[in-house]
């Protein structure tokens, strides 16, 4: 479980987040909704340790990430992974190289001992391969489109198989069709991996495909959580406009029957 305790976090005393609370369940998919520029990338900087906040806790499974540094902070969030908005692969690798990364740069987590490189080949083929991108392994990302660019993304994601998982804008800039594959993919690799996923995005469609609760992001704090169906009856403008405007009561299935 992630909880988030009284975060702040100010910019040149601007306050980003004020107060902000949350609590994440275990294999759960939170999407959080919210405007540009409300501060929903920011939160997920912190809860990841890219970021400290200026007052407030982070604890990860019990445990106080807001207070490491070094080391201890890498220990406490090793078994976290983030798609970033713009993917964020290494120009100089080729896709092979930019899946790999991670695998290279930290070895064995058991063993601690780096992985041999067959096993890396064989870690690698197979992420590829659950985001469709089998043959891709010696092209560089500029050669891909900006949809097979989040899907190697999300191989160098899911290729050491994190438990938490968290997802800055996964579809933002793609067409209909990619960003519902996107969608898909991320349903999927909840399902393989069965982690602890929060996404941040405006992404309505996107939201309603692939979430368990849905938390809305207002200024500077969550205003609401709950399942889909009980969150769209909350009495709030930006929540109505969404009920009025692109809520088509689709309802999906609780995440604990998802991961059967």
């Amino acid at each position: 479980m992630i909880i988030v305790k009284n975060l702040w976090k100010r910019y040149q005393s601007i306050p980003v987040l004020k107060g902000l609370n949350l609590e994440v369940k275990k294999s759960e998919v939170l999407v959080i909704l919210g405007r540009s520029g409300a501060g929903k990338s920011v939160l997920l900087r912190h809860i990841i340790g890219i970021e400290k906040p200026d007052e407030g806790q982070i604890l990860v499974d019990g445990f106080d990430i807001t207070s490491c540094r070094g080391n201890a902070l890498y220990q406490a969030v090793k078994n976290m992974g983030m798609l970033f908005q713009g993917a964020a692969l290494f120009d100089s690798m080729n896709i092979e190289q930019n899946t790999a990364f991670s695998l290279l740069q930290h070895g064995d987590p058991i063993t601690k001992k780096p992985y041999p490189s067959h096993v890396i080949q064989k870690k690698v083929k197979e992420a590829l391969e659950m985001v469709g991108l089998e043959g891709t392994e010696k092209k560089m990302p500029s050669d891909l489109s900006g949809g097979m660019r989040k899907r190697a993304a999300l191989a160098r994601l899911i290729v050491y198989r994190p438990s938490i998982l968290l997802y800055d804008e996964p579809t933002t800039g793609l067409d209909p069709i990619t960003a519902q594959q996107i969608n898909e993919l991320i349903v999927q690799i909840q399902k393989e991996l069965k982690g602890t996923s929060i996404v941040v995005t405006h992404d309505i469609n996107s939201a309603f495909f692939i979430a368990d609760r849905l938390a809305l992001h207002k200024d500077g704090q969550i205003a609401h959580i709950g399942n889909v169906e009980t969150f769209m009856q909350i009495d709030d403008p930006i929540i109505h406009f969404l009920r009025e405007h692109c809520y088509t009561g689709i309802k999906k299935e609780p995440f604990n029957d998802r991961q059967n």
